[in-house]
């Protein structure tokens, strides 16, 4: 698919309100290319989730554009096809691991792409073992630590092999351990990203530039 000006993501002028006395995003201009990695920094509550949700379609804007690989996505609809190919990682790690075993929670977004089940089986494995999880394909997912939580739901967004991966505040809660394997892991993986958070230590080891919500609207991007 041709992308009308080479961004993957392109947001222009979004406006976005939760009612209308309370204004999240006053005209946020965006964009996103092949290659980028770009952190998003900003207030609690000054709308950095809600910016990712615009991008896949959990939320619709009152006012603007939100055109992704190439084309306006206005309802719905528009969006079955993005998230094939925007990988969002939830702030909260159990809204994206809803099946009884890791294995199968890896497997439910390659499955519903149209991949058949040894294919599947195949990329729940190399994704696993990515990220160090192997031998972890029949446990339980709630029985998971919160670091290993994060890590299988990392794996269902990765095993989507997604062209651009939108990252919640990914270090939320980890110990430094699995800070340090997130971090490598993510610094080292060829991907182009956007990833929300405050972890300022994190951003330098994974970002390239960063942006920054204030106002409801982006500046930015600079150097990390």
């Amino acid at each position: 698919m041709g992308l009308s000006d080479g961004a993957l993501i392109h947001l222009r002028d979004v406006r976005f309100a939760h009612a209308p006395e309370r204004p999240v995003l006053n005209g946020v201009n965006f964009e996103v290319r092949e290659g980028d990695r770009i952190g998003i920094t900003g207030a609690n509550g000054s709308g950095k989730t809600t910016l990712l949700h615009l991008m896949v379609g959990l939320l619709h804007p009152q006012a603007g554009e939100v055109e992704i690989l190439g084309r306006a996505r206005r309802v719905e609809e528009d969006f079955h096809e993005v998230r094939a190919h925007v990988g969002l990682l939830f702030q909260d790690s159990e809204d994206q691991l809803f099946c009884p075993t890791v294995a199968e929670d890896v497997a439910f977004g390659p499955l519903n792409l149209g991949k058949t089940r040894p294919e599947a089986e195949k990329i729940v494995g190399e994704t696993l073992r990515q990220l160090g999880l192997e031998g972890y394909e029949e446990r339980v997912t709630y029985r998971l630590s919160f670091g290993e939580k994060r890590l299988a739901a990392l794996a269902t967004v990765l095993a989507m092999r997604p062209r651009v991966l939108l990252l919640d505040e990914p270090t939320n809660g980890l110990d430094s351990a699995v800070w340090e394997r997130l971090a490598e892991f993510l610094g080292a993986l060829d991907a182009t990203m956007v990833i929300v958070g405050h972890d300022m230590a994190f951003l330098k080891r994974v970002a390239r530039t960063r942006a920054k919500l204030i106002n409801g609207v982006l500046t930015g991007p600079e150097p990390v």
